[in-house]
């Protein structure tokens, strides 16, 4: 990995603006609550009744119901970004390394967020792209109980109100994850009279909202699957059952001295500190069969 040097990244006038090529943002975070998560792991409590209520006749014995409870357990995963950059870094004015660090941060942002929503709903380790054993099944990709439809470009109404049908019994569908293809499938579809009632989703577009329905379009829900026979064009349910939050979010550290990334030469050795920043984070699918995928065949 190369390393950043301060004679391309500083300029002699004053640094007053850095441009940031980082994109990214999460559905996840779009669509479902976030919560404090502690380092340990937190508990959610599920509960459900049985039956439904009954009448009870004049002098009649009052029947039994049921009660179902349960817990799922959000343990949060550590995810990490860190560079290196020359030393000189350390020895520029204040002015400059702050255009730098905030342009770093936010950077970082936007791939946490972006990593986020890989993790969820696919399982993988955003920086290699493999299913990661760290998070197993909980993912949308993998947890059981998750419904599967069938994608098909031409019909994507047909999909959407098929996949809200698989839901579990009680669940309702309020928010919806698509791909830009997805997007753009629904932005095709015409009525017999010529209009488009999804041109909204048009030339990228990104509205919000379907037919009252929070919506967000992001690339990260066409990101392979953890399935490998499996395309995702769209993720929906009812994210009530869907809990994430951190742990922890560390703030940006500087580090000059050792190998902390396991790079060729020491941080001393070779002139350069490394900039790191990491944090904790956790989620928890309450029920699986509140979710539905929307899929093609690879």
């Amino acid at each position: 990995m190369a390393t950043v040097n301060a004679s391309t990244l500083f300029p002699r006038e004053l640094v007053t603006e850095l441009f940031s090529k980082v994109s990214g943002k999460s559905s996840v975070a779009r669509l479902a609550d976030q919560i404090p998560v502690s380092f340990s792991g937190t508990d959610v409590m599920t509960f459900s009744l049985d039956s439904e209520v009954s009448i009870v006749g004049e002098g009649a014995a009052k029947p039994a119901g049921g009660a179902t409870v349960g817990s799922v357990t959000i343990r949060p995963v550590k995810v990490v970004y860190q560079s290196r950059v020359s030393d000189e870094f350390l020895h520029c004015a204040e002015e400059k390394k702050l255009v730098y660090l905030q342009a770093f941060t936010d950077g970082y942002a936007k791939k946490i967020a972006r990593g986020l929503d890989i993790m969820v709903f696919h399982g993988l380790d955003p920086k290699t792209s493999t299913t990661s054993s760290i998070i197993g099944a909980n993912c949308l990709d993998r947890a059981a109980s998750v419904a599967l439809e069938a994608y098909t470009s031409a019909a994507v109404e047909g999909d959407v109100t098929a996949a809200i049908g698989a839901l579990g019994d009680g669940y309702v569908c309020n928010g919806i994850a698509m791909s830009p293809a997805f997007a753009t499938a629904l932005s095709q579809v015409t009525l017999a009279g010529g209009q488009r009632p999804y041109e909204d989703f048009m030339w990228g577009g990104n509205p919000g909202a379907i037919r009252g329905i929070p919506a967000d379009v992001n690339q990260t829900v066409a990101v392979s699957a953890s399935t490998a026979s499996l395309l995702p064009y769209a993720y929906l349910g009812d994210w009530s059952a869907f809990r994430w939050g951190y742990a922890s979010n560390m703030p940006l550290e500087v580090i000059e001295y050792g190998n902390p990334d396991g790079g060729t030469y020491d941080l001393k050795q070779a002139n350069e500190v490394l900039l790191r920043t990491e944090a904790y984070i956790g989620w928890g699918i309450l029920d699986p069969k509140a979710f539905a995928r929307i899929a093609t065949t690879a």
